[in-house]
């Protein structure tokens, strides 16, 4: 473990080293991003918009709990990796089996409380009575997939911080391309709709948790999911939680403000619901990369800090920047101008594909600005900075984006300016990343390393 680790985070060239760890997480996230879109177009190859309606209604309550694995995935690999490089595996042990154990213990809890409030969660969420039906359907058979989504999303993080980005990419592959070849078998072959949909997502989280499973059960995983190395104390649940956390509020404000956009947008008609949805799709195309590009450089950068190498830290992050703002542009540039059949390749209904085209170019005007943002934000939590983190994560979706929302719907009240909302937030976030971050650099870097 020491060998591979120190070869690539502390002797490998800066350039060489961000690429070995961001090529393999931005293919993970493009997998993430294809299997995404793979339900929405192969629902939307049903004609019905209705059942596209009512996936993106659903989407609120996938994205919740993602944000569970995110909590145990993102904060363990800031605290795994830190560990790692100050040499303590036992550690770096304790914390894996923690994230493990208690993330598919509230996948469970999850998955029952789904079944026994399906509807009152769909009617929460802004399902109207045309999509209800619908919406339930595919809730409560995704539920049954709750905890190997919580497991497959903690370890396709976690194991990236042992150095192992590769095997991580590959779970995430494994269970993409399941979900997107079972898409059309079941959707269309088996003529099971939003029910087809919702299986081969099940299946998909599950073909990823087993290939997780085996790896870490096996003689090459360099960390321990033994019931025996279970711990909470001696700072193992507070550490993993103080950057877990503010990551994980990120998703779950993300899913809050879905469901309330989703509860504007409704009273302009449930195409214009559907039109946002696969708006926020295309959108997805942009943001995926460039998370991956975040998320693939912070068990680097958290290393480097536990190894108090603040001059390999800055360099990383500065490669990462200019790496970063160039596919930005590149990105904008190319979703700017293909918006049109993008969102035609999803809805055919002239009035859903009108507002679906007009939200997706309003989003992607955020797009030059998002790599930036996602490079600070794990940066800062690298640090494990925990309340920098914190105000970022609640700000994004909670305190900045939810106001201005609020504000837009009051004002104006049109369906374009509730689009508008998250463009405003996302520059406002990254002029606060850049501030916290300068914060940051100063009491966790400037002094500590």
């Amino acid at each position: 473990m020491r060998d591979n680790t120190t070869e690539i985070f502390e002797k490998a060239p800066v350039p060489k080293a961000v690429l070995l760890n961001v090529i393999p997480s931005i293919i993970s996230m493009m997998m993430v991003l294809v299997y995404n879109l793979a339900d929405t177009f192969f629902i939307g190859q049903t004609k019905n918009a209705y059942m596209v309606a009512a996936v993106s209604v659903a989407t609120p309550a996938f994205l919740f709990f993602m944000a569970v694995g995110m909590l145990f995935g993102i904060g363990g690999t800031s605290f795994i990796s830190r560990m790692l490089g100050e040499g303590n595996q036992k550690k770096a042990d304790n914390a894996s089996s923690f994230c493990f154990w208690t993330g598919l213990s509230i996948g469970v809890i999850s998955m029952v409380f789904i079944w026994i409030f399906v509807k009152p969660v769909c009617i929460m969420i802004g399902a109207s009575p045309d999509t209800m039906e619908y919406a339930v359907q595919y809730l409560a058979i995704v539920a049954a997939g709750i905890p190997f989504l919580i497991l497959s999303n903690i370890f396709s993080n976690i194991i990236r911080a042992e150095g192992n980005a590769k095997t991580a990419m590959m779970g995430m592959i494994i269970g993409n391309m399941a979900n997107i070849i079972l898409d059309p078998v079941m959707i269309l072959g088996f003529h099971w709709d939003v029910a087809g949909a919702a299986v081969a997502t099940v299946l998909g989280n599950v073909f990823a948790s087993v290939f997780y499973l085996v790896h870490l059960l096996s003689k090459n995983a360099k960390l321990s999911i033994s019931p025996k190395d279970y711990k909470i104390r001696e700072h193992i649940a507070l550490d993993v939680f103080a950057i877990g956390v503010p990551a994980s509020l990120n998703s779950v404000l993300m899913s809050v403000s879905n469901i309330v956009i989703n509860n504007f947008m409704m009273q302009h008609g449930d195409m214009a619901v559907a039109g946002l949805g696969v708006a926020m799709k295309v959108n997805l195309i942009v943001v995926m990369l460039l998370i991956g590009l975040g998320t693939g450089i912070q068990p680097l950068l958290g290393y480097c800090f536990g190894a108090r190498n603040r001059k390999r830290y800055m360099d990383v992050l500065k490669f990462s920047c200019a790496l970063a703002l160039g596919l930005s542009l590149v990105m904008t540039v190319t979703c700017y101008c293909g918006a049109g059949p993008l969102v035609r390749a999803f809805l055919e209904n002239k009035e859903a594909f009108s507002y679906g085209m007009s939200f997706a170019r309003i989003y992607i005007y955020s797009g030059p600005i998002l790599g930036i943002l996602f490079v600070f934000i794990n940066a800062i939590q690298s640090t494990g900075a925990a309340l920098p983190s914190l105000i970022l994560s609640i700000s994004r979706q909670g305190l900045l984006f939810l106001p201005i929302l609020l504000a837009m719907n009051g004002i104006f009240h049109t369906p374009t300016t509730l689009a508008m909302a998250q463009p405003v937030t996302d520059y406002l976030s990254t002029a606060l990343a850049l501030l916290l971050f300068l914060v940051t650099y100063k009491k966790y870097l400037k002094e500590n390393v």
